[in-house]
């Protein structure tokens, strides 16, 4: 099982269309309900956004960044952030209650 969380900064003015365009990919989720993956983002009120990502396995790595909603996402990141994404690999030390199915 691999985590990764990614964080990044959105411009003030842009922060409201990067959570539109990121509740698409979590409806497009919903409607196929893909296995072995599970995925979270977090908005701050400064515009800070942190995705944290799960996968099972290696062969469902690509579930979620194959979505026609993520591509969308994808299509002018660079344009809608102050700080750019940074991404990393994590461990789980502890959690209570927070990734329970």
């Amino acid at each position: 099982m691999k985590r990764h969380l990614i964080r990044y900064k959105t411009k003030p003015e842009r922060a409201d269309e990067n959570e539109r365009l990121i509740k698409a990919v979590f409806q497009e989720l919903q409607d196929k309900s893909p296995d072995g993956v599970r995925y979270m983002t977090l908005r701050s009120g400064d515009g800070t956004f942190v995705h944290l990502v799960e996968t099972e396995t290696d062969a469902h790595a690509d579930i979620i960044t194959g979505l026609a909603a993520f591509e969308a996402f994808q299509n002018g990141i660079r344009d809608r952030c102050s700080e750019r994404p940074q991404r990393e690999e994590m461990i789980v030390v502890g959690s209570y209650r927070m990734l329970d199915k």
